[in-house]
C-alpha cells in the first residue's frame, strides 16, 4: 500500500530505439556504488615491458641493438677479453659446457696468435701478459654464454674503426646457486661506445643519463673491478632510502682491444635486467619475477615507454 510497483529498464537496447519505447519506459539510476567485478585484458610480461623500456631509451641515446647465439666459443667468451684459461669462473662449477657439439672452430689463424701472445707475454705493448702457456684446445670449447659482452667483442672484431655505439639484451647462463637474488639463467644489458678520446668523464656521463631515463635521479660510481676492463667501476641508484648496486662498467684493457686492431678507447657497462625491474617493482625475491603470481602481472607498475 501506497507504493507504485513499476518496471524500470536498466540497459538501452537497440530495440528500445528503433520501435521509439524509450520514450515510455523507466530507466534504472545507475548506483557507482554498486558492486562489479574487476575486468583485466591481457597485456605483456612486466619483464617485457622493461626490455621494452630499455630499447626505447638505448635508441634515444642514439644506439644500435646487436644479437648473439645461446651457445658461444669459450674463445670468445673469455680468451678473447683477456680472462686467463685457469680463471675460476671457467671452471664446470661456474660455466656450463655443451656436450654436443663440446668444440666449436675458432677464428682466422692470425687473430688467434695475436690473443694468444696477448695471454702469453703481453703481445707487442707495454703488458707481461699472464705469463702461462696458452691452450688452443681450452679456447675451442663450447659453453653457453656467460655474458653478452661476448657478443660487444665480436661487434668489435668486425667494426674496429669508430665510431661505434651498440647494445645487446640477452639470455646468459652461469651455473649459480639459486637463491633470493641469484638465477642460474638471466637477463643482462649491455652497452658500449666506442670513439676518438672517450674517457672516463663520458662513460660517467652516459652512465648517469641512461639510469636517469631508466627512472633513478640520483645514481652514483664507485671503484671495482672486472677481469676485461681498466678502470672499472660499480653503479649504484639510491633506491628506497639506500644505494643498491645495478651492474659494472669500465674502460677496455688495451690487452683486450690491442688483438683486433682497436686504436680507440672503448667504453661498457651492463646491468642484471631482473635487478632492475626487482628495484622498480619492490620484489624482494627474484624468483618471483619468473613465478608469474596473476596479482602482480595485473597491478604491477607499467614502465613509460
Amino acid at each position: 500500500m501506497g507504493i507504485d510497483l513499476k518496471e524500470e529498464v536498466a540497459q538501452l537496447t537497440p530495440e528500445l530505439i528503433s520501435s521509439g519505447k524509450w520514450k515510455e519506459v523507466g530507466f534504472r539510476k545507475y548506483d557507482v556504488g554498486t558492486f562489479a567485478p574487476s575486468l583485466h585484458g591481457g597485456r605483456k610480461h612486466p619483464l617485457g615491458q622493461y626490455i621494452e623500456k630499455i630499447r626505447k631509451v638505448f635508441s634515444e641515446m642514439g644506439f644500435k641493438e646487436i644479437e648473439g647465439d645461446f651457445v658461444e666459443l669459450a674463445f670468445w667468451d673469455f680468451d678473447a677479453l683477456f680472462q686467463p684459461q685457469d680463471h675460476p669462473a671457467r671452471d664446470m662449477q661456474d660455466t656450463f659446457y655443451v656436450k654436443n657439439p663440446d668444440k666449436l672452430p675458432l677464428p682466422e689463424e692470425e687473430l688467434v696468435k695475436r690473443v694468444q701472445e696477448m695471454h702469453e707475454k703481453g703481445g707487442d705493448i707495454d703488458s707481461d701478459g699472464w705469463g702461462y702457456e696458452w691452450n688452443v684446445e681450452e679456447a675451442k670449447k663450447a659453453i653457453l654464454r656467460t655474458h653478452t659482452t661476448v657478443n660487444s667483442i665480436r661487434y668489435l672484431s668486425e667494426h674496429p674503426d669508430p665510431p661505434v655505439k651498440v647494445f645487446t639484451i640477452g639470455r646468459i647462463f652461469r651455473r649459480e646457486t639459486i637463491t633470493w637474488k641469484n638465477l642460474d639463467e638471466f637477463q643482462q644489458v649491455e652497452g658500449i661506445v666506442m670513439e676518438e678520446n672517450a674517457n672516463l668523464a663520458m662513460l660517467i656521463g652516459i652512465l648517469k643519463e641512461f639510469y636517469r631515463k631508466m627512472g633513478f635521479e640520483k645514481v652514483r660510481v664507485r671503484p671495482g673491478f672486472f677481469p676485461y676492463t681498466e678502470p672499472s667501476m660499480e653503479v649504484e641508484v639510491f633506491f628506497k632510502g639506500t644505494w643498491m648496486e645495478l651492474g659494472g662498467s669500465g674502460i677496455f684493457r688495451p690487452e683486450v682491444t690491442h688483438p683486433f686492431g682497436i686504436k680507440h678507447p672503448v667504453l661498457a657497462w651492463g646491468l642484471g635486467l631482473e635487478r632492475l625491474v626487482m628495484a622498480n617493482e619492490g620484489i624482494e625475491d627474484i624468483r618471483d619475477i619468473y613465478v608469474s603470481d596473476i596479482d602482480w602481472l595485473r597491478n604491477s607498475k607499467l614502465p613509460r615507454v
